[in-house]
C-alpha cells in the first residue's frame, strides 16, 4: 500500500483522550519502540532536541493503535488552545449492525455502547430516532468536546 493512514486529534490531555478511546475503539495504548519505556525516552535517544521535548510530552501513550493491526493509528496531539467550533471531522462508531440487523436490535446495541462511554467520560449531545426512516443514532462528545456519532 502506498498510503497509510494515522489520525490525529488535536487536545490539552492526551492521557485522559488515550484512555477514553481505547475504551470506546478496543485499541490499546501504542508501546513506545525498541523496549524504551516511554515514547520520551526513545525520542531522547533518537537524537530529538530537547526543546522539541517539552514538559510532559512522551511520559504517558499519546497513541492508540488497533491491536489487530487493522484500523488506523490515533495520535493525540497536545496543543495549547482549546476547542473553540464545531468538528469539521467527526468518527462514526458502527456498532448496530447496520439495516440488515432489525431496529430495535440496532436500538439496544447503539444504547448499550453509549451508556459504556457516557460511563468512561462521554457526553450525550442528542439522539436521532427516526422510526419512519428504519435510524436509531446520538451524539456524544468526548472528554475534551469533540463531537462522535454511534450508530
Amino acid at each position: 500500500m502506498d498510503v497509510t493512514l494515522q489520525l490525529t486529534i488535536d487536545c490539552a490531555d492526551p492521557a485522559k483522550l488515550v484512555t477514553f478511546w481505547s475504551e470506546a475503539l478496543g485499541y490499546v495504548p501504542e508501546p513506545a519502540p525498541g523496549g524504551h519505556p516511554t515514547w520520551r525516552a526513545y525520542w531522547e535517544d533518537m537524537g530529538v532536541p530537547e526543546e522539541e521535548l517539552t514538559e510532559g510530552v512522551g511520559e504517558t501513550p499519546e497513541s492508540i493503535v488497533d491491536p489487530e493491526g487493522q484500523g488506523p493509528r490515533i495520535w493525540f496531539q497536545r496543543v495549547p488552545e482549546g476547542k473553540t467550533a464545531k468538528n469539521r471531522v467527526h468518527l462514526d462508531l458502527k456498532v448496530g449492525g447496520g439495516r440488515g440487523v432489525p431496529l430495535p436490535e440496532r436500538t439496544r446495541r447503539i444504547t448499550a455502547k453509549v451508556d459504556r462511554l457516557t460511563a468512561t467520560g462521554a457526553t450525550m449531545l442528542r439522539i436521532m430516532d427516526e422510526p419512519d426512516m428504519d435510524y436509531y443514532g446520538v451524539v456524544l462528545r468526548d472528554p475534551e468536546d469533540n463531537e462522535f456519532c454511534v450508530a
